[in-house]
């Protein structure tokens, strides 16, 4: 019995740290931007826009849907995109630039 207590004891340390630590990585997960843009028509669309978001410093990450026009980007925390420097970078990647959501986490 007093083994079974133990192990149960345990059981929810392991569970209470791994949800603290869950918890950590998602308050330092950074910010999360939504952007909208136009003429993104194949792979090699995506790959050039992956590209270019890419050499932003603080960007950890990018996605593309391409059938929505949609590309999110992560990046680190305390890391800000100004709608200004998002714009150019878009456009000057060869695409329309529509509009940015900001998602902090």
């Amino acid at each position: 019995m007093k083994s079974l207590m133990i192990r149960s004891l345990i059981i929810r340390s392991i569970i209470a740290a791994a949800l603290v630590g869950l918890a950590i990585a998602a308050a330092a997960a950074g910010t999360r931007y939504e952007l909208r843009v136009d003429g993104l028509a194949c792979p090699f669309c995506v790959y050039g826009i992956e590209r270019k978001l890419q050499e932003i410093d603080g960007v950890e990450q990018v996605d593309v849907d391409l059938s929505q026009g949609r590309v999110t980007l992560q990046v680190r925390d305390g890391v800000e995109i100004a709608e200004s420097q998002m714009k150019t970078v878009i456009q000057e990647a060869g695409f329309t630039y529509r509009g940015m959501t900001k998602h902090p986490q």
